[in-house]
């Protein structure tokens, strides 16, 4: 039997979809924290250029 391995790199997911809901973010850098500790979950690219 054949197996089939696939990676995901989802760095910008959660931005993604951010500004799926927030058009505004659009044209901004942009970092998603996590709820309890404030680490950085997703960023944008434009926010690593940014820092």
């Amino acid at each position: 039997m054949a197996s089939l391995l696939a990676l995901v790199d989802c760095n910008n997911f959660y931005v993604s979809c951010e500004r799926v809901f927030r058009p505004d973010l659009w044209d901004k850098p942009v970092a998603v924290l996590s709820n309890n500790d404030g680490c950085i979950v997703s960023r944008s690219q434009d926010y690593v250029e940014f820092k």
